[in-house]
């Protein structure tokens, strides 16, 4: 290594061609880095979906859930399983055993789903794939005093426009309901002319469709044959024959149901500002960049924005990619200020040459990294920037010790190329160990598992290169560009030159008095008491970890990270309609607009900008905890009537007003107010208030499993109350919700002399109110349903549950009451599953000013939680 240095030293040519090659791979590198919000990674988990219309929670996980469970829990490779049984669906989560091929185990579990034979009827065919998460970047905003089919029509034309742009390739509806056309049929019109819904579904069946007939070979050519007849437009089902009587006479679909070609009957809707809106999210994918996306859909809506019919309006809504370029400005703003100081504080006591050498280093050293992230797989991002960040104060240590050694060997009156080599080997052991342990220091965080660790490991991936390439730049590059110096004999005395020499003597006669007269007895009186200063430092190190096992310094492992929108998340009982989820989110939005006008206006250009920019409404779904437990990887979904969302976007923090303590209003502080000024909500399950930007999950978090759900609900319960004690813990809630009541259907003996079957009750009664898929039309884009259903007026109340009719299959027609008894009970919301065993998470939030979650879950594990589970378990 010394022989190495020593060659660099003295030659110029390859010292200067590796700084160029390292800038300029660097220069050239920064285009092929990919930018994003969030560092890309793998879920490790396989998901197994699998849609059954119209089934209760109970239904799906004895149908769906513990049917795969059963079939891939043997699987080699599978750490976990975890599964959840929600209204209409069944998702099973597997979990992949660190160092287990994931394509492999996906292969596996398609092969044993597929060996599951005995799924529902009404069930979908399963939908397996590996859980990567997606990225969203923007969304675009339709918003104005229009119908529904406007706004979607609007709303499709601008994502496919969005897609159509340079660099984009994703993007979809939010806040949407997808098109149906539904066939609606009243009793008393089946009555009328003798049918059935069954009848009325193979009639539609075989009157719409399109099939080829093969070809006629002429002597001419060859001439296709098709069948061209499929309805696709609610029209066209009108005109579809139903019944063709002996007389010659046709009965048309239109004269006996009613036919609405027009949306699913779910229950999203959203407003933007007020007005009814359809949302437009943009992705990003593979090596896309965050901040192109961004500024393309930007310049889009400006131009998109004077087309459109009036009163609608496109308006950008949560740009993420604000967020990595504040920061991208911020660490430039931080390296050039970095950059300036140190070269200011070198030339104040060394050479304006030796300080420009010096501080070179750091660009060299960024540009190093900057070259080696795209084969590191390391993209530019809000964690690789705050690496940069950290690393900013350390790069360049390494070329200030080295460097500050050979000028006092230069100036002991060495030759150039002496002073330069001394210099240099005398320090290369100590820099080299320097950066050693910074490297030790970082490296256990290349060894984190989980997604927490597949983003932590961004980290050393951008420290230890950069330390590298200081390394590189100090001992091989440097030394060369100092040797050109010049003695102080030889400085100017003269003009601007003299003068700021004359600055740098008295600067460092200062300094030199200080050492000479403070440090350099204080360091002899500290050699001498050599077993004192030993003692000292101990004492101190055994203070800290006192202070530390004591709970004077608070440990947090993820800290929240306060984002410029604050979201408020309501729950209501399953079952709760959607116009009275829609009034009490009128109650948090009226609480919004009082908030509104206590906060004011921010300080941007003349003061008269909101600090509420723009807010979003949502009523059957949460958007946002859609998009987090997309980020982590989770498929649960969040939709459902009884499900409310309000989220706020505010000015930027530095652009707000000063709060009472002369500090800037916070968005935790405007979440806080908005709680109170909320307050409670009738019947509410839960009302959330978040302003962090990450989804880091709940500071406190326990989890109780096995197979009776009375008795984990009793746990839960009694938790909740002992979590009530603690200060500073609050939004305390678990995972179990009761579900919509149920009516539990039976054939009774009677109508089994009938010919009637329970197969049969159940797919009448299905049939008329949740509805018969009869087909599914492609109609451009968009996958449309054809249903047969009763009149949505028909299916409000049970007495008209009760005055249908059921067929035997003779074709005769009995009261629903003779055949049938039925129960009135009450369900689960959802139910979730972890190792084949059902299971409720009791969680809670902590004031981190007045407590701590690691203090309370230690407690919890010492006494609480081992008695609990002695209680509770058993038989």
């Amino acid at each position: 290594m010394k022989k190495l240095v020593s060659w660099f030293a003295s030659n110029g040519v390859v010292a200067n061609l590796l700084m160029v090659a390292i800038l300029l791979g660097g220069a050239l590198a920064v285009p092929e880095i990919r930018k994003e919000v969030f560092p890309e990674f793998s879920a490790d988990q396989i998901s197994v979906s699998v849609l059954y219309p119209g089934a209760a929670p109970e239904e799906v996980e004895e149908g769906i859930c513990i049917r795969i469970e059963e079939a891939v829990q043997s699987l080699a490779g599978v750490k976990r399983i975890m599964s959840t049984a929600s209204e209409g669906m069944g998702i099973v989560n597997v979990e992949i055993l660190e160092g287990t091929d994931a394509r492999e185990l996906l292969d596996d579990v398609k092969a044993r789903v597929d060996t599951i034979s005995t799924f529902p009827e009404e069930a979908e065919r399963p939908v397996i794939q590996e859980v990567v998460p997606r990225y969203q970047v923007i969304n675009v905003a339709v918003s104005g005093p229009a119908d529904e089919r406007t706004l979607k029509r609007v709303a499709e034309q601008v994502r496919d426009e969005v897609v159509s742009l340079s660099g984009i390739t994703q993007a979809e509806l939010s806040s949407a309901r997808p098109y149906e056309v539904s066939i609606e049929v009243s009793e008393e019109a089946l009555l009328r002319h003798g049918l059935s819904l069954d009848l009325v579904a193979q009639a539609i069946r075989r009157s719409s469709l399109d099939l080829p007939g093969g070809s006629i070979r002429t002597q001419a050519g060859e001439i296709l044959l098709r069948t061209k007849s499929q309805a696709y437009v609610g029209e066209e089902f009108r005109q579809l024959t139903l019944l063709s009587r002996p007389d010659g006479t046709r009965v048309l679909l239109g004269d006996v149901a009613r036919v609405v070609d027009g949306f699913a009957e779910t229950d999203q809707s959203a407003r933007f500002d007020g007005q009814p809106a359809i949302m437009v999210q943009v992705f990003r994918v593979g090596r896309q960049s965050a901040l192109e996306i961004a500024a393309a859909v930007r310049d889009y809506v400006r131009q998109k924005q004077i087309q459109l019919p009036e009163g609608l309006t496109l308006t950008t809504w949560r740009d993420e990619s604000r967020i990595l370029r504040s920061r991208l400005d911020l660490m430039i703003k931080n390296g050039l200020a970095g950059l300036a100081l140190v070269v200011l504080t070198l030339t104040l006591f060394l050479r304006v040459g030796l300080a420009f050498w010096v501080s070179l280093g750091i660009p060299i050293s960024f540009l190093g990294c900057l070259m080696a992230l795209p084969y590191l797989d390391v993209s530019i991002n809000l964690i690789s920037l705050f690496a940069f960040i950290v690393v900013l104060g350390i790069v360049v240590d390494d070329a200030i010790v080295v460097g500050e050694n050979i000028f006092s060997h230069y100036e002991q009156g060495k030759p150039k190329l002496r002073a330069v080599t001394d210099g240099t080997q005398e320090m290369m052991i100590p820099v080299f160990f320097a950066v050693a342990t910074t490297v030790a220091a970082f490296s256990p965080l290349l060894m984190s598992e989980g997604p927490t660790g597949k983003i932590m490991r961004v980290i050393p991936l951008v420290v230890l290169p950069t330390l590298v390439f200081s390394l590189v730049e100090s001992l091989l590059i440097l030394p060369h560009h100092l040797s050109h110096l010049r003695r102080s004999g030889t400085l100017r005395k003269r003009g601007l030159s003299g003068s700021w020499n004359r600055v740098q003597e008295f600067i460092s006669g200062l300094l030199k008095r200080f050492i000479r007269r403070v440090y350099e007895p204080f360091l002899g009186w500290a050699v001498e008491w050599r077993y004192l200063t030993a003692a000292v430092g101990v004492s101190a190190l055994v203070l800290v970890v006192g202070m530390i096992l004591g709970g004077r310094i608070k440990f947090n492992f993820f800290p929240p990270v306060e984002a410029d929108n604050v979201m408020a998340f309501l729950t209501m009982p399953q079952g709760t309609p959607a116009d009275v989820t829609a009034r009490a989110m009128e109650k948090v939005e009226r609480a919004a607009a009082v908030l509104q006008e206590e906060v004011g206006s921010s300080s941007q250009g003349d003061g008269s900008a909101s600090v509420f920019r723009h807010v979003l409404t949502s009523v059957g779904e949460q958007p946002t905890r859609v998009i987090r437990n997309r980020f982590r990887g989770g498929v649960t979904r969040f939709s459902g009537a009884h499900l409310g969302e309000a989220n706020i976007e505010l000015a930027p923090s530095e652009e707000r007003p000063r709060a009472q303590g002369g500090e800037l209003l916070s968005s935790t502080e405007i979440a806080n107010r908005w709680r109170e000024l909320t307050g409670t909500i009738p019947d509410a399950v839960e009302l959330a208030f978040s302003a962090s930007l990450f989804a880091a999950g709940d500071p406190i978090n326990v989890q109780f499993s096995g197979p009776d759900i009375g008795r984990l609900q009793q746990a839960a319960d009694k938790l909740k109350r002992h979590l009530r004690q603690f200060t500073g813990v609050y939004d305390i809630a678990d995972s179990f919700r009761a579900g919509k009541q149920e009516i539990k259907l039976k054939i009774h003996p009677a109508a089994e002399s009938l010919g009637l079957t329970q197969a049969d009750l159940a797919r009448q009664v299905r049939q008329a109110f949740y509805g018969e898929e009869v087909q599914r039309i492609q109609r451009g884009r968009d996958e449309v349903k054809i249903m047969v259903r009763y009149p949505s007026d028909r299916r409000r109340s049970l007495g008209q549950m009760e005055g249908m009719r059921i067929r035997t299959p003779d074709g005769g027609e009995v009261p629903f009451s003779v055949v049938a008894d039925s129960e009135l009970s009450r369900g689960f919301a959802s139910i979730r599953r972890v190792e084949r065993n059902r299971s409720i998470s009791v969680t809670a939030k902590v004031d981190t000013q007045k407590a701590n979650s690691n203090e309370i879950l230690a407690e919890l594990e010492r006494g609480y939680l081992p008695i609990s589970a002695n209680l509770f378990s058993g038989p």
